[in-house]
């Protein structure tokens, strides 16, 4: 398996508990994905990953999902 890649990013439109679960579960059923930890308090999100999954799948997922990060 290849090794874990890791990222915590601002989401600055995350502003409730509803939220923070859509991010969690949207993004954990990304194939590959590890750990998906979203910080209401915080406005962040943590994800950790291996392949097949890619940031770009992230990225994309979070933003079709309504949920942009700052890049």
């Amino acid at each position: 398996m290849e090794p874990l890649e890791e990222r915590t990013v601002t989401v600055p439109n995350m502003s409730c508990g509803h939220c923070s679960a859509t991010i969690e579960r949207e993004i954990s059923d990304i194939d590959g994905v590890e750990v998906v930890s979203a910080n209401v308090a915080t406005k962040s999100v943590r994800i950790a990953w291996h392949e097949p999954a890619t940031w770009d799948d992230i990225w994309r997922t979070l933003v079709e999902i309504g949920y942009a990060p700052d890049a």
